[in-house]
């Protein structure tokens, strides 16, 4: 059974395994050599479960999936660090965190979601657009070409 919760200190080891499973995955589609992601420990991680909102997807107890989010203004969430494990990739494990990440953020009234991604992953930009985001900016603030992706949450 898949289920998702709040993430707990506890959870930040496996956490930075799935970061960094995922993101070594992002840095082949979007064609760069590295990204901050990769050199996160759990140090930083338990920063972000103490002061963002921190999820985990769980099967049978194990944590396969996380995501992270912090409030930039009333209306708005950034979404950072979503990875799903190899071996559960493509069961909707990310639907699923997805899906809980909309209920959570509709019942505090947030109204928009967004979150970069680089617009060479076109598996992500075809995720996220059958997610309901757009396309909201394109930078290149990073060295490579990068999406803004801007969700609109509808009452």
């Amino acid at each position: 059974m898949i289920l998702v919760r709040k993430a707990e200190v506890s959870d930040a080891k496996r956490i930075v395994e799935i970061t960094g499973e995922a993101f070594l995955q992002y840095i082949k589609a979007a064609g760069i050599k590295d990204t901050p992601a990769l050199h996160e420990g759990e140090e930083q991680v338990i920063e972000d479960i103490i002061n963002k909102d921190v999820y985990v997807a769980t099967v049978d107890d194990e944590i396969v999936g996380s995501v992270r989010i912090h409030k930039l203004d009333e209306d708005t969430v950034y979404l950072s660090r979503f990875g799903v494990s190899m071996e559960h990739r493509n069961l909707g494990i990310g639907k699923l965190l997805m899906n809980y990440l909309d209920a959570v953020l509709m019942q505090k009234k947030v109204r928009h979601i967004v979150l970069h991604t680089a617009s060479k992953a076109t598996h992500l930009i075809k995720f996220y657009y059958n997610r309901g985001f757009y396309v909201d900016e394109v930078s290149k603030d990073k060295g490579y070409i990068r999406v803004l992706l801007k969700k609109d949450l509808v009452y």
